[in-house]
């Protein structure tokens, strides 16, 4: 089982960033984005129910961040605007095999991680 993502990189504030994890090896209930900045524990951002797409944000990123599936390719996307110096972190894909909390960081499968920075 892999969750590969990519997409990270370095932007100027108020740009936009779109991030990608594509799965291999497995179906999965919830997929969700998770992000860690340098001396902070690892926060949920994002997260989506695979069948019927039900999205859940944290409140930082709630109208700036889209969390989005595509079921052909297996992948799940992070559609990132407005970006604030304080969304830099690196940010990890994760995927859930059973129904559960979406915000809980009690995944199963956990990708590398993809480094986002924003510049002010």
């Amino acid at each position: 089982v892999q969750l590969i993502e990519s997409g990270g990189g370095l932007v100027q504030v108020g740009d936009s960033l779109r991030l990608s994890c594509a799965a291999s090896g497995r179906a999965f209930a919830i997929m969700g984005w998770f992000r860690q900045a340098p001396g902070k524990e690892r926060e949920f951002v994002a997260g989506i129910r695979w069948i019927g797409g039900i999205p859940d944000y944290a409140e930082s990123v709630k109208d700036r961040y889209t969390i989005s599936r595509d079921y052909a390719k297996n992948t799940v996307y992070l559609q990132m605007s407005s970006l604030k110096p304080e969304d830099s972190a690196v940010y990890y894909c994760a995927g859930k095999v059973v129904l559960g909390a979406v915000r809980s960081n009690d995944y199963d499968y956990w990708g590398q991680g993809t480094q986002v920075t924003v510049s002010s």
